[in-house]
């Protein structure tokens, strides 16, 4: 596979790797990504199912997909790309990995520092009242309730702890995030289009940086040209073989 063996030694040599994640990383686990060609997107309007000022008018629109595809979440389990970076990390070769996903296949599969730019499903809060409680159990109350109402204050305002489009990232993981970047010595992305930004800034910090920049993806991204190396394919495939090599 073509510029296989040099990502491999570029990610054998790198002592503070950071790998930088979206939604390709997670599709062989099941989880559709959202502009692809079975995109989310094609199926959904992300207006009206994931802008902030949609679900503040209406939460049962966003509520109701979510009913039907919190069990894909809910059953997602990690593939090989997840568990390679995870035995990347306890190598020494990353300190940690920056993702766009929500899933968190990364924690299931082992990764220690896990910077989540876009938030996480795991939990449900209150925009009313700030109370929080675990997603699987608003789940259990969609079949009745819908849009399911906070128990603390019974408002209708409560939405998963996951960015939607018109917020801002959370200040904390962005400032980790690229701390990350300044500081490492290589860029492993992986699965992400790149497109997305302020997320899409945390490997352009790198690059501009001096760090080399390893692309995994299987559709080419604005940031190829920047790249060291480009490695087309699954990551489910690819990064099980990086780490094999860079273990050696």
């Amino acid at each position: 596979m073509e510029g296989l063996g040099e990502a491999a030694r570029l990610v054998r040599g790198a002592r503070r790797g950071v790998a930088f994640t979206g939604a390709g990383v997670s599709a062989e686990s099941g989880i559709r990504t959202f502009r692809g060609e079975n995109g989310l997107w094609k199926q959904y309007d992300p207006v009206k199912t994931a802008t902030l000022s949609y679900f503040l008018k209406d939460p049962a629109v966003y509520w109701m997909v979510s009913r039907e595809r919190w069990h894909t979440y809910r059953e997602a389990q990690p593939n090989p790309g997840h568990y390679a970076l995870a035995a990347l990390e306890e190598l020494g070769h990353l300190a940690g990995v920056v993702t766009q996903n929500t899933d968190s296949l990364h924690l299931k599969a082992g990764s220690q520092r896990l910077v989540e730019l876009h938030g996480n499903g795991r939990t449900v809060r209150c925009l009313d009242c700030g109370a929080s409680e675990p997603r699987s159990e608003v789940q259990a109350r969609l079949e009745s309730e819908l849009p399911p109402h906070c128990r603390t204050c019974g408002g209708i305002h409560i939405k998963p702890a996951v960015v939607f489009f018109g917020e801002s990232l959370p200040p904390a993981a962005i400032n980790e995030a690229m701390g990350l970047a300044r500081e490492c010595d290589l860029m492993l992305v992986v699965g992400s289009s790149l497109g997305v930004f302020p997320a899409a800034e945390v490997p352009l910090l790198a690059a501009e940086r001096g760090a080399p920049l390893v692309i995994v993806n299987d559709e080419p991204t604005p940031l190829d040209e920047l790249a060291a190396v480009v490695v087309r394919g699954r990551s489910g495939e690819i990064l099980p073989q990086i780490q094999l090599l860079a273990s050696g």
